[in-house]
């Protein structure tokens, strides 16, 4: 069992929900609601938010592996919504996203998603209304779907992390400015206030001293890149971004989460009852904000033996060869006018695709950083491989996105191996809401 791996970036906020054991998805089509509500998230009264189902963060959708996803979105809202289902991969005109794979859904009006769940993972649900995802995810629409394996993880708890943060008034409104140019231009909205389960962290847990913990956090913030560490529990990641990974040890034991990313871990509480596990996010000049404070209380659980990993995914391939991919550089960079991809200003989903290629192709993508701020890159529909920089060697591990530091350059390759219309966008929505998006095609 490896104990390091190469360190990347972070930032965060947070939401912890106890998984029901055994839910199942409902016999019929779910409706899922985009609607106006109140929530209690700092200490200045209610906020009004928009939520699916009027909630935030929206109600956990649990479905167990090779059942069918079936949901019907009403939009109660004044403004268009969809439903992009973050992480799965394939099924392309079920993939949410406005104007690329579907038209909006108006106010008053419904669209009815239905793709089969062939693969277990944690994931996002979101809108994708290209110009809008920023003000809707900013006021609430966000949610977590969780497609459970057969066989789960041997764990005495389950534990769900949604992170996020808010920007409220002294009112403890929402403040405007959705379309802010410095925040387009520069490191997205990033919210002062950390919230865990829409509420203002930290969030105090009680377990069993020695009790198994599996723990499985998103980043469901519009922008903020977060650095979890944990102090006080050894950590071993077991999935990232929906894929099984051989479980192993962080570096400093510290994750980065950028916007959409979703990691899966397991750690044992401490043996003494009375002793903590933190999770903290880690900022500038070492600053530190607690997230979550559990405290080992309460009989003595039985101590496990060996943490596992999780059966590997056998839809994607071992390798991918690289010498036979189709090769496209991005070089993205920010200036008066806006973001350009290649040195010119993008159309978006109304553009062309930057390139075609042929249903199962391989594909190298290289991200050329010109910019002064982090980016935060995702491919729809697709698993990548994070290449090396120095050699043509791989990271363990599958995302569906990678940080790109200031200045730098970083590679992903994958199998094009479904077809569609697939979106290629930086996470921080309000880059890809300025112009940081493009598209290309699978025939």
């Amino acid at each position: 069992m490896p104990t390091t791996r190469r360190a990347f970036l972070t930032g965060v906020a947070a939401t912890v929900l106890p998984l029901p054991a055994g839910a199942t998805s409902p016999m019929k089509p779910r409706t899922i609601e985009a609607r106006a509500g109140k929530a209690v998230i700092g200490g200045a009264g209610e906020t009004d938010i928009l939520g699916f189902d009027g909630v935030v963060p929206g109600p956990v959708l649990q479905y167990w592996q090779g059942q069918e996803l079936a949901a019907q979105l009403v939009n109660r809202l004044d403004l268009p919504v969809s439903i992009h289902w973050h992480g799965l991969r394939g099924e392309n005109a079920m993939d949410g996203v406005a104007p690329l794979t579907q038209p909006a859904v108006a106010p008053g009006a419904s669209f009815d998603y239905r793709r089969p769940l062939p693969e277990p993972g944690l994931f996002c649900y979101r809108p994708s209304v290209y110009g809008r995802t920023p003000e809707l995810m900013g006021r609430g629409l966000k949610g977590l779907l969780v497609v459970n394996e057969p066989e789960p993880l041997p764990a005495d708890h389950d534990l769900l992390l949604v992170l996020d943060d808010w920007r409220l008034d002294a009112q403890g409104q929402i403040e405007g400015g959705f379309d802010n140019k410095a925040d387009a231009q520069g490191a997205g909205r990033v919210g002062p206030l950390l919230a865990v389960n829409g509420k203002a962290s930290p969030a105090a847990l009680d377990f069993p001293a020695n009790a198994r913990v599996r723990l499985r956090l998103a980043n469901l913030a519009n922008a903020r890149i977060m650095i979890l560490s944990f102090e006080g529990v050894q950590p071993f990641v077991v999935a990232i971004d929906s894929q099984p990974c051989e479980a192993f040890e962080p570096v400093r034991r510290s994750i980065p989460v950028a916007p959409g990313a979703r990691f899966e871990l397991i750690f044992d509480m401490p043996a003494k009852t009375g002793e903590k596990a933190r999770v903290v996010m880690r900022g500038a000049n070492n600053a530190e904000s607690e997230l979550i404070v559990a405290t080992a209380k309460g009989a003595r659980a039985e101590r496990r033996g060996l943490i596992y990993s999780l059966p590997q995914n056998p839809a994607l391939p071992p390798e991918i060869k690289l010498n036979n991919s189709k090769k496209v550089d991005l070089v993205i960079d920010v200036g008066p006018g806006g973001w350009t991809i290649n040195g010119a200003a993008t159309k978006a989903y109304d553009g062309p695709p930057l390139f075609h290629v042929k249903k199962g192709a391989p594909v190298t993508l290289g991200y050329v950083n010109k910019s002064k701020v982090p980016l935060a890159m995702h491919v729809h529909g697709h698993a990548m491989r994070l290449l090396h920089d120095l050699d043509d060697g791989w990271e363990p591990y599958w995302r569906n996105g990678v940080i790109i530091p200031a200045g730098k350059t970083k590679h992903v390759a994958f199998i094009a191996d479904s077809p569609g219309k697939w979106a290629i966008h930086d996470d921080i929505l309000e880059h890809e809401a300025a112009g940081l998006a493009t598209w290309f095609a699978v025939d």
